[in-house]
């Protein structure tokens, strides 16, 4: 068996694509390869059956161990660092240049890392489904959500994402309109807010604070329980596509995407996604995703804030791809999921849980700081 390590650095995103293409390698070509990563974010791998635990090659230390190597080639998950015999033959930068033709070919994301894969190696990978690949164990699904252990119950929520990094701050929807999201929903949906620490995530009103109080592994597992997502193209679209869905959901997670115009759709979206995208409706995106950066300059030096990659049509500092995004369109599309009939909203009793907890964020704080996952009793 060939053995790779596969090796990229860039955003958690990025990462959930790449777990695709190593699912389709895996698939297309059983018992062929042993394969490990190295990314920022181990915690997307855990109880990933297609990775073997690989060491890094050296030209003498591949030299010796491979007079030394035995017929027996370690199993998919099996190996340990201290096993001679798992050392990678080569290790792959993974890149996804396929990008540069979304704008015009028929391609979404997932075909990138397997493109590649299909050029570095010479291959013939197909995606053997339309998301990433995540992992869960029996063992975290036996525990209850963070949002159980605060209201102390099996409460219905959304997940929503109302900022994010400072480096794409295009992707932003205007503030003030997530809240209006969040009001008009108010005892009918418990929303949920997740931000990462040093991101850019003002606080919403009406929301369980979950802000900065979760690693992505308790966001993964977040996420398994969630009724449904709200968010930009960030993370958490690829989260609530790839991440199994809880048993009594529907088989796919509802999750609305504002996505304005700096994607092109097929590239991004899911199909079972509301994915609210401008692209063709303004110069700027006729003919495809623009691909800025930011919508105003932030002085922070970055190469990002160069006129070349900023917004060219800003509406009181939102790009005009998001500023025609309006409220009312965003609880349509969430609205669609429940009269649909594949979700329903909070019961009384539920809505009442919901509003004790977000009009005590004291007991939030209490709960979350004793917070440990807890298996469900039976």
């Amino acid at each position: 068996m060939r053995k790779f390590i596969l090796r990229n650095f860039l955003s958690p995103g990025d990462i959930v694509m790449l777990t695709a293409a190593v699912r389709d390698l895996h698939k297309c070509y059983p018992n062929r390869y042993l394969t490990d990563v190295r990314t920022p974010c181990p915690q997307l791998w855990e109880n990933n059956p297609y990775i073997t635990v690989l060491a890094e090659p050296t030209d003498k230390k591949k030299e010796i161990l491979r007079q030394a190597e035995s017929d027996e080639t370690p199993r998919v998950g099996a190996a340990t660092q201290n096993d001679k015999r798992a050392v990678a033959d080569e290790v792959i930068d993974c890149e996804y240049p396929l990008i540069h033709q979304s704008n015009h070919a028929p391609y979404h994301f997932i075909h990138g890392f397997i493109e590649f894969l299909n050029k570095k190696l010479g291959l013939h990978i197909k995606p053997t489904a339309f998301k990433g690949d995540i992992h869960i164990s029996p063992l975290e699904k036996s525990w209850i959500s963070q949002v159980q252990e605060i209201t102390g119950e099996d409460t219905p929520f959304w997940i929503v994402v109302a900022g994010g990094k400072r480096d794409f701050t295009i992707k932003w929807w205007e503030f003030s309109r997530f809240q209006e999201v969040v009001d008009y929903f108010r005892g009918k949906i418990l929303f949920v807010q997740v931000g990462e620490k040093g991101h850019e995530h003002p606080p919403l009103e009406g929301v369980l604070d979950l802000r900065g109080k979760t690693d992505l592994r308790q966001l993964v597992r977040l996420v398994y329980h969630a009724q449904g997502v709200l968010c930009p193209v960030t993370l958490l679209m690829h989260l609530a596509a790839a991440v199994e869905v809880k048993g009594g959901f529907p088989k796919n997670r509802p999750c609305v995407v504002i996505a304005g115009g700096r994607e092109p759709s097929q590239w991004e979206a899911y199909p079972h996604h509301q994915y609210l995208h401008t692209v063709g409706a303004l110069p700027c995106c006729d003919d495809g995703g623009c691909w800025k950066s930011r919508a105003v300059p932030l002085g922070d030096g970055d190469e990002k804030d160069l006129p070349q990659n900023r917004c060219v049509d800003v509406v009181d500092s939102l790009p005009r791809c998001m500023d025609m995004i309006f409220a009312a369109e965003v609880i349509r599309r969430i609205e669609m999921y429940f009269a649909g009939g594949v979700v329903r909203y909070l019961t009384r009793t539920q809505a009442a849980k919901a509003e004790d907890v977000i009009t005590c964020p004291t007991k939030i704080t209490e709960k979350i700081d004793r917070h440990a996952e807890a298996p469900v009793a039976v």
